[in-house]
């Protein structure tokens, strides 16, 4: 086929690069790649989809979230759902799965044909280790086409999600230091919380506000340095999963001018939530690490303009109602959030709201996720030879509205129901299809397909 011949799509708008945005701009795809970007005249296509007057987005990448975490494997199709109406077209699934975490080249490849039957959008995979041995599983794991790994210095379950001791995190760092691949850590000192979660529950202190109380910021900058320091001796990149603190990308960029490879993410709810949403959302408002205070919501922001933060994600966490209703004793309930189908409007809001450019957010939010996966240049921007991932968003005057959320029932809550939004998603294309129309999500579960790893080099060694 010859660049004379018509484009099989072509989409018109303002699109939005990661340096700049092509006012009355076009992007043209043949099959599933984008293989032109200009302004003015638009070629001629098969299909003309004119979004004159929207923003059209490089799909969203979300770096970390969890769609088997309550529900097993089972939870991909909703999950996944949710994204596409979000303007998400990859995800990046952490390895927490009930009942079986993905510890293992065995159950990696399971999850895959998983996903190939039940996702609506494109799927990457962390791997994993088991609190007692299994860091011999992890060239395997690599190999299968994991894009990070994960682990944690906090215990929620022995089994599932384990805390990993100092010699065996050690060895484990060493390992992946040899895959190339980056180990993303949740971050809070085990010993700290335990301690002041126990004088609280003694105290009879169960109230919301008591979460954050138990988990102050210390908890994370003292586990920061731990794994900071093991990143240094062992040579692997080693990354916070989801700092609440501006001071955890601080730390990141002091490792990293000593020769170390460190760094860390932004979830959106460290952008905007406060500890008085605890209070307010009570449950619903609970997640790990917790909210912080307005102060540092500004701090986190002045790390977004010096550009220390490596990208922003959702952590995404689709507990069934009953599992985040408050009866009495926060500590009772499940910490997660749902963001997914909010994702795309809250963060060009916020932007706006701040007076940046939407190209923070195709940087942030498209472009270095999928880097800091190996999933460059398949993924991650509007680019020749990329796929054709899009997400066009309508500015406006909008409310976000939980009971819309395209999940199972029990999965329709949101932190973010009821808030203003100057934009929402009115179409998203993966591979140059369209899999949500604004109203429906028009993809099948299996239309997604697991994305192995492109590469094996760090993002911080380019």
């Amino acid at each position: 086929m010859t660049d004379a011949q018509p484009y099989d799509l072509v989409l018109t708008g303002d699109i939005v690069l990661s340096d700049r945005v092509v006012t009355g701009g076009y992007v043209a795809v043949r099959g599933e790649a984008v293989v032109a970007i200009g302004e003015g005249l638009p070629p001629p296509a098969k299909q003309h989809e004119d979004h004159a007057g929207k923003l059209v987005f490089p799909g969203l990448v979300d770096g970390h979230m969890h769609t088997s975490s309550s529900t097993g494997w089972p939870g991909i199709e909703g999950a996944t759902a949710s994204a596409a109406a979000g303007g998400v077209t990859t995800v990046c699934d952490m390895p927490y799965d009930v009942p079986e975490p993905v510890t293992s080249a065995a159950i990696f490849r399971d999850k895959v044909a998983h996903v190939g039957r039940l996702s609506h959008v494109d799927v990457a995979l962390y791997g994993t280790i088991r609190k007692q041995g299994g860091v011999e599983e992890i060239a395997g794991l690599a190999e299968a086409g994991a894009s990070a790994f994960k682990v944690s210095t906090y215990e929620y379950d022995a089994h599932r999600f384990p805390r990993i001791d100092h010699p065996t995190m050690l060895a484990a760092f060493a390992e992946m230091a040899k895959t190339g691949l980056m180990v993303a850590v949740h971050n809070e000192d085990q010993e700290l919380v335990v301690k002041l979660t126990e004088a609280a529950k003694a105290a009879g202190n169960l109230s919301p506000i008591w979460h954050c109380r138990t988990r102050p910021p210390i908890t994370e900058t003292m586990a920061d340095l731990e794994i900071f320091e093991m990143a240094l001796e062992t040579g692997a990149h080693v990354h916070i999963a989801h700092s609440s603190l501006a001071r955890g990308f601080d730390l990141a960029r002091m490792y990293r001018a000593q020769g170390a490879k460190t760094s860390g993410e932004a979830c959106i709810q460290y952008l905007c939530m406060t500890e008085e949403d605890i209070v307010r959302l009570q449950g619903f408002g609970k997640c790990n690490p917790p909210f912080r205070t307005a102060e540092e919501v500004e701090l986190m922001w002045a790390a977004v303009r010096e550009g220390t933060i490596a990208y922003v994600s959702t952590d995404h966490a689709p507990w069934p109602r009953a599992r985040k209703e408050y009866a009495g004793d926060i500590f009772s309930v499940g910490a997660g959030l749902t963001g997914m189908q909010s994702f795309a409007p809250l963060m060009y809001t916020l932007l706006a709201e701040r007076g940046l450019p939407p190209t923070v957010m195709a940087r942030l939010c498209s472009e270095q996720p999928a880097r800091f996966h190996g999933l460059d240049p398949k993924k991650g921007g509007i680019r020749l030879g990329a796929d054709a991932d899009f997400c066009v968003l309508e500015p406006g005057e909008f409310v976000f509205d939980e009971r819309l959320i395209v999940d199972r029932e029990d999965a329709r809550w949101s932190p973010y129901h009821g808030r203003a939004m100057r934009a929402r998603v009115v179409g998203t294309w993966l591979r140059g299809r369209q899999v949500w129309d604004g109203v429906e999500v028009k993809a099948k579960p299996g239309d997604g397909a697991f994305v192995p790893r492109q590469h094996r080099r760090s993002a911080l060694d380019a």
